[in-house]
């Protein structure tokens, strides 16, 4: 257990899952990224997490994916095996990855369109009973209450909770009422709001940028830890207008994002599946492009 929190209060990179032209998983090229993010030191891997294309992936896609990332990680970085949907399938997944060696699990929002913010709070607590490696709730909402919250963080078996809503005024309130829990509270929102997370109390942060430049989200990483807040922000200055682009069409450009800078860095990892945005339009790929070039030169330079 105290790994798996250690390891959240650094990166939790989540990969994006490459396809082949036939619109297949590529465990080869997967194998490739998530060997390199490992020996780049990437704290923490989230396989089949939302840059993953977690809610396009089959069930069976999900354990290839859970499975060549363990294998590839090779013990450098820690795996958290993104599971979800219906808590039945959730188990299952989170059985499935464990045989395979996961260090942990990390469970999606339950995205019901009639879901109940307490008993979507209980479906963590349900999947934790669960699980025989610690959980990660990721938790995509503001509407848990601060004793929902309390009662994650208590959990023996809830490692962290990944924050994804910009409601900062909820995470000090739920950060203050848990301040004796062990759990630890991970920005959910990536580089760009890790600040002003940490700021609140939070430690570490999730990243799609990592897929890309490692090197950029642990500079950032390593100012945040030592306060520098300053120097965090000079370094997510030239990183903001590629956190803005993925923010594109209620953030369907989220991983068209990083999967088009990664194959303008020689790495083509595949189209994004529908519904998310397939493909970016000249004038954003040219913006792109000009992000993509100025971090690199400056990650050369450094």
């Amino acid at each position: 257990m105290e790994k798996i929190r250690k390891a959240l209060t650094g990166i939790s990179g989540v990969p994006v899952t490459p396809y082949k032209t036939d619109g297949s998983v590529d465990t080869t090229k997967l194998s490739g990224l998530i060997a390199r993010l490992a020996n780049a030191r990437v704290h923490n891997l989230m396989a089949a997490g939302n840059t993953g294309e977690f809610f396009t992936l089959t069930m069976d896609e999900m354990r290839t994916v859970h499975a060549t990332t363990i294998k590839a990680a090779a013990g450098k970085s820690l795996v958290s095996a993104a599971v979800g949907r219906s808590l039945t399938e959730a188990k299952a997944l989170a059985r499935d990855a464990i045989a395979e060696g996961t260090d942990a699990i990390m469970g999606h929002h339950p995205m019901d369109p009639f879901a109940a913010p307490s008993f979507q709070a209980k479906y963590f607590l349900e999947l934790a009973e669960a699980s025989t490696v610690p959980v990660i709730a990721y938790v995509r909402s503001d509407t848990f209450s601060v004793a929902d919250f309390q009662k994650l963080a208590l959990h023996p078996n809830i490692a962290g909770i990944k924050f994804a809503s910009g409601n900062l005024m909820l995470l000090a309130e739920v950060i203050r009422a848990t301040k004796n829990a062990p759990a630890i509270w991970v920005c959910g929102l990536a580089e760009g709001w890790a600040p002003a997370f940490y700021a609140m109390g939070a430690r570490g942060f999730t990243s799609g940028l990592v897929n890309v430049f490692p090197e950029r989200s642990h500079a950032i990483h390593q100012a945040l830890e030592k306060g520098d807040y300053v120097a965090a922000r000079a370094l997510i200055d030239d990183i903001a207008g590629f956190e803005a682009l993925r923010t594109k069409y209620l953030n369907g450009a989220n991983v068209t994002v990083v999967k088009e800078a990664l194959g303008m860095l020689g790495t083509d990892v595949g189209p994004v599946r529908v519904p998310g945005v397939e493909t970016l339009t000249e004038a954003e790929r040219a913006d792109l492009r000009t992000i993509v070039d100025n971090v690199a030169e400056k990650n050369c330079a450094a």
